[in-house]
């Protein structure tokens, strides 16, 4: 597959939409260019739970995490059952 965009004036490119959706890419995702001989490759950036390493301040200190690992399963429970 071959696809084309410009780069603008601020050097900005737009991802053709073949491309993003060949790559599993939606709004606020991150990429990666490799330098390669003779080009560059594109490359997604799949985020781990070490990317939102102090992302998020606690409400209270200590943290009662066994309060919070529970509070996250019923929020997942409830977006699993809204599908």
């Amino acid at each position: 597959m071959t696809e084309k965009s410009v780069v603008s004036s601020k050097g900005q490119v737009t991802i053709p939409v073949k491309v993003r959706k060949a790559l599993g890419l939606k709004p606020g995702d991150r990429v990666a260019y490799k330098l390669i001989e003779g080009g560059a490759e594109l490359v997604p950036l799949k985020g781990s739970i070490l990317d939102a390493a102090g992302s998020v301040k606690p409400r209270k200190r200590p943290e009662n995490f066994t309060e919070v690992r529970q509070a996250t399963k019923r929020a997942v429970s409830r977006r699993v059952a809204e599908k």
